[in-house]
């Protein structure tokens, strides 16, 4: 009897031979299937446009919008107008100028938000986001009178420069953003990791370079290449500071634009497109080397 009731019963799952149920796949509803086709069409309106640009960037035709043939002419008259090089040239000077000094700035005040909280950080931030949301045309007007003051009324010459300009200009939203991301990669690492260095006999310099700064590096690092992506395009506040000899690349296609976008345009625009995916895509690797999910680098890069 303790035989036959230990048997399995016939056609269950734990019978021999019995099959598995069959799982069905749950079928999509309509509002996701909505959802879906509505993200399809955001992301093509975003991208689309850059898709053509790039392919556009082939173009041997004499203007933009003319398709003649495909070839790589656009790219090798890059090197053959001084014009352009310059205006290169000119925004990645003013770039990696401004994303050290932006680095260095947003860096220590991350560190200090995150180390000495109190009402002085809320403050702070008020701050800094007055910066990030402030219209660059607002920063732009500021800053060329002052930028002119500066320069010819009490002759600090430096702010006659065309590179210091940019470079002013550019470091003043950079650095917000910097803050951001290095406060939020500190925001939730332990503090006692600075104490038993003190406890160590570290003198604050050491334990600063020791611990706190490595602790940091990957948001500084990150921080570092999104402030010289943010310079590369910015064009209100370049178009407003600049002058004559050191004009940007941003500022150089606007005026290129009122004459006819030529092939050479996107040529550039692909090759500085490409320098900005690239810095972003080593910025994730280095957040990923770092031991941090794609939540916790989305949340690095956006500084939350």
């Amino acid at each position: 009897m303790t035989a036959l009731n230990e048997r399995p019963a016939v056609g269950t799952a734990d019978a021999p031979g019995a099959s598995a149920p069959e799982i069905r796949p749950a079928r999509k509803s309509a509002s996701d299937i909505a959802l879906t086709v509505w993200s399809v069409l955001v992301f093509g309106f975003l991208f689309v446009p850059i898709i053509v640009i790039i392919i556009y960037s082939f173009n041997t035709g004499r203007l933009l919008v003319a398709w003649d043939g495909f070839g790589i002419d656009a790219f090798l008259t890059i090197f053959q107008k001084p014009a352009i090089q310059n205006a290169v040239m000119v925004s990645i000077q003013s770039g990696i100028i401004a994303a050290f000094i932006a680095t260095t700035l947003g860096t220590l005040a991350g560190i200090a938000m995150a180390s000495r909280p109190g009402k002085w950080v809320g403050w702070f931030l008020v701050l800094l986001l007055l910066v990030s949301v402030t219209p660059e045309i607002v920063d732009a007007v500021a800053l060329l009178p002052w930028l002119v003051t500066l320069g010819q009324d009490f002759g600090l010459t430096l702010f006659n420069n065309g590179i210091a300009r940019l470079v002013v200009g550019h470091t003043l939203f950079a650095t917000a953003v910097v803050s951001y991301i290095v406060r939020a990669r500190l925001a939730g690492l332990d503090a006692q990791l600075q104490e038993a260095s003190a406890d160590l006999y570290a003198t604050p310099i050491k334990t600063f370079f020791k611990v706190t700064l490595p602790l940091a590096m990957p948001a500084v690092l990150a921080g570092f290449l999104l402030s010289f992506t943010l310079s590369l395009d910015n064009t209100i506040v370049s178009a407003f500071v600049q002058v004559s000899g050191a004009t940007p690349w941003p500022v150089y296609v606007l005026s290129a634009v009122r004459t006819g976008l030529r092939p050479e345009i996107a040529a550039v625009s692909t090759l500085m497109l490409l320098l900005t995916l690239i810095a972003l895509a080593f910025v994730a690797f280095v957040l990923r080397r770092a031991g941090d999910s794609a939540t916790q680098i989305a949340r690095t890069m956006t500084g939350n």
